[in-house]
């Protein structure tokens, strides 16, 4: 047994690990996620397209890892599955090989605390993004490579040892240590993180990209332990949780608003589909699939691996959108209902102490926030204490973001730096 994996019994060998790495441990135990979880984050294996070793984002009780096969189908199900149509087909939008010259499905890679943070130069929705730097490695996989063109250019980067998801949308690299996106946004896996009403993410509907891919290493262990992702060509201009974003001008009511969850009926029978199809069958009876995107119809989100079967995955096309049905939603946020209004959090102070050094020495940045979901920091990243040490080389003014699902705040602090 890898010393990433837990017994049947629920011990767990903590021969071999990091500090880090006990330390991450030690949060999931607290949380409940690491004992319902076969592997944990630190026990990921780095590289490209990598195996998870069975850990899953989140915590048991995320909306994401939420078992909904015995929960109520919603009242507006059969007018939502007749506006995204009966008939449509569902498309597995990943596998092996290349499609007009693109590797199909979405990329990921796994990285290690020690890999070397990228400036990131926010574009678009720079008002709606988490700020660098990020570990994004400068040949990081972009949706669409090796020739990802005008596509949605995703990059998603899974940092194993502080388990944190950093994605972007429409990346390109500058040089080996600076990238550009549109859109950025931070994942801390250990918690149940919301981004602010109204925000994006890398994702359309606020959310994030990674945790709802099939992906080969999870099929091949015989489950899929989370909610997967999908399109449709309409949304309606509205959203529910776990979604925080629209993306639309659509009003109609049978329109599928963000953040809708589909399952299959449990009357659909899987029986005559190979073994790895009714492991991604079973995920979709007992976790849905979640809308993320504007998109082709039905379009199940995955990330390419060239020991997929195409021909195999294409079985998954005689489903159609009459197969499923709408799980009930919560509160639909819209123009007409907006979502609430709240304190977003409070940063009672961030010091640096001593305020002043020398060259080559260190001081300590203090924060005091109340109320965040998440923090981060000008130039560290996002941080989970209170406290930090840093070297700076000359006078430098740090921002700290302290965000939660009513906003974000910001304070500064400035390190002086002599030089003499």
């Amino acid at each position: 047994m890898r010393p990433d994996q837990f017994t049947r019994t629920g011990a767990i060998s903590l021969q071999g690990f990091s500090l880090t790495a006990l330390v991450l441990i030690i949060l999931q135990l607290s949380s409940g996620s690491a004992l319902a979880q076969s592997g944990i984050c630190a026990g990921m294996t780095p590289g490209q397209l990598t195996s998870s070793n069975g850990f899953v984002p989140f915590p048991p009780d995320s909306l994401w890892n939420t078992d909904i096969s015995s929960a109520s189908t919603d009242p507006d199900s059969d007018n939502i599955i007749n506006y995204i149509g009966t008939a449509v087909t569902v498309h597995p939008d990943f596998g092996s090989g290349k499609w007009a010259g693109q590797f199909m499905g979405i990329p990921y890679q796994i990285v290690s605390g020690s890999q070397a943070e990228a400036t990131i130069q926010l574009q678009a929705f720079g008002d709606e993004s988490d700020p660098g730097p990020m570990p994004v490695p400068p040949n990081a996989l972009i949706e669409g490579y090796p020739k990802p063109g005008n596509g949605d250019r995703h990059v998603l980067v899974l940092e194993k040892d502080g388990c944190w998801l950093y994605e972007l949308y429409n990346s390109h690299r500058v040089n080996r240590l600076r990238w550009k996106a549109d859109s950025t946004a931070v994942w801390d896996m250990t918690t149940n993180e919301q981004r602010p009403y109204t925000w994006t993410s890398a994702d359309a509907a606020g959310l994030p990209i990674f945790v709802g891919l099939v992906r080969y290493d999870e099929v091949a262990a015989g489950a899929i332990n989370h909610a997967l992702r999908f399109t449709v060509p309409v949304t309606r201009q509205a959203f529910t949780a776990p979604a925080s974003h629209w993306a639309s001008s659509v009003t109609d009511s049978n329109a599928p608003p963000m953040g809708m969850r589909l399952r299959l009926k449990a009357s659909f029978d899987i029986s005559g589909f190979s073994a790895q199809n009714q492991v991604i069958l079973t995920a979709l009876k007992k976790y849905g699939m979640i809308l993320a995107d504007n998109g082709s119809a039905i379009y199940i989100s995955g990330a390419p691996d060239n020991r997929w079967n195409n021909d195999d995955l294409g079985q998954l096309k005689t489903l159609v959108g009459s197969d499923f049905e709408v799980v009930q939603m919560r509160t639909i946020y819209s123009n007409a209902n907006p979502p609430p209004i709240g304190s977003a959090p409070v940063i009672n102070s961030f010091t640096p102490n001593p305020p002043s050094i020398g060259r080559g020495q260190s001081t300590t940045l203090n924060w005091d926030v109340t109320s965040a979901n998440y923090s981060l920091i000008s130039t560290i990243g996002p941080v989970r204490d209170t406290s930090i040490s840093v070297s700076p080389k000359k006078t430098t003014t740090y921002t700290l973001y302290a965000t939660n699902q009513y906003g974000d705040t910001t304070a500064t602090a400035v390190v002086m730096v002599h030089l003499h």
